[in-house]
């Protein structure tokens, strides 16, 4: 493996659901350590910070850490353990699924399980099985095995799913895409502008609880105070079966996209229109998407104060918030150059004609 696939497999399988991104953290400063200056917010966002030829603009590349998962909130007297989801979880996606759940005495393996189809009447095995009916499997045969093997409430849950190139190995799968993706994309940002000029000084943020609320960006944007901001992101790609066009527009391999409305921001227009040229100018493929549902950390940032100029530029992905996706290495590879490229070009000048003055 190449050092950026390298970069995407360890990313991927490290362990990070809301409130519990300790790990990713960890290894984002690891990386980062002497390409760039490295902090973090009360929150733990971390934030890492690298100056090239003016310490402004400032511009805020946040990529969200977290990803979705599962908290222990009860265990009952047979042994099995009732949960949280901490982010959006589609029930389909769920059940016989594995888990790992982390406590304080090392991983403990289980299985998501629900009441079998077999004994349920026949209206009922029509319906998708909720949530709280659902619970994790741990192999215990009580609430006394199941405290000695160090679980107890409160302890976060993680999807099981290794990182694995596919037959073609431009398609890569994986958990966590949303959004280690956007953290992997502006760690390497940084690599690839080591030695070289821009007139700006650049944040790459790895933000804390975007699934649950968008709460990282709303602290680690007060701590950097960005003159433009850019969600780094997963985007929902449309080139599956039973997809039409005009819902999701977004393929695998035909490069990055611009995320043209989500729910929480419009995309500040003349931002937008400087990323286009840029990729245009740099002979880098961009699609468009819009996403009715949903936000992503720009919807905080770009609201900071007196408003920040932002956009989300997005890398497609089938099967997000479920426990495995496939991205497309080329799109990966692209987004890096599409960021680096508007790096390169957004000086005061630049950051005064998006503004409009």
């Amino acid at each position: 493996m190449d050092d950026r696939l390298v970069l995407l497999k360890e990313i991927s399988e490290l362990p990070g659901v809301p409130g519990y991104e300790d790990e990713v953290r960890k290894y984002i400063k690891g990386r980062m350590a002497g390409l760039a200056e490295v902090y973090t917010d009360n929150l733990g966002s971390v934030i890492c910070r690298k100056e090239g030829s003016a310490a402004a603009p400032k511009i805020m590349m946040a990529g969200h850490m977290d990803e979705i998962g599962m908290m222990v909130t009860y265990i009952t007297k047979e042994g099995f353990l009732k949960f949280q989801t901490l982010g959006g979880w589609w029930e389909q996606v769920m059940l016989a699924q594995r888990v790992v759940v982390k406590t304080s005495s090392g991983d403990v393996l289980g299985l998501i399980g629900s009441k079998p189809p077999h004994i349920l009447k026949q209206e009922e095995r029509k319906k998708v099985v909720e949530k709280t009916d659902m619970f994790i499997d741990i192999g215990a045969s009580s609430k006394e095995e199941a405290e000695s093997m160090g679980v107890r409430p409160g302890d976060p849950v993680i999807p099981v799913s290794p990182f694995a190139q596919m037959k073609n190995p431009k398609y890569l799968v994986g958990k966590a895409w949303d959004n280690r993706i956007g953290c992997a994309i502006f760690m390497e940002a940084i690599k690839e502008l080591q030695g070289v000029p821009h007139p700006n000084t650049i944040y790459g943020v790895g933000t804390v609880q975007e699934e649950v609320g968008l709460r990282g960006a709303t602290t680690s944007v007060s701590l950097v105070e960005p003159d433009i901001g850019f969600a780094l992101e997963v985007d929902i790609a449309g080139d599956t079966p039973g997809i039409h066009e005009h819902e999701a527009q977004a393929k695998l391999g035909k490069g990055p996209s611009i995320l043209l409305y989500d729910a929480s921001m419009v995309p500040h227009r003349r931002l937008r229109d400087f990323v286009v040229e840029t990729a245009k100018s740099a002979g880098i493929p961009i699609q468009f998407n819009a996403m009715p549902g949903g936000g992503t950390d720009a919807g905080r940032i770009h609201v900071y104060k007196s408003g920040v100029p932002s956009l989300v530029i997005g890398v497609p992905t089938r099967y997000i918030h479920s426990h495995a996706g496939i991205i497309h290495r080329d799109d990966f590879d692209n987004a890096v150059r599409l960021i680096v490229e508007v790096i390169k070009r957004l000086d005061a000048a630049a950051l005064s004609a998006i503004r409009g003055e």
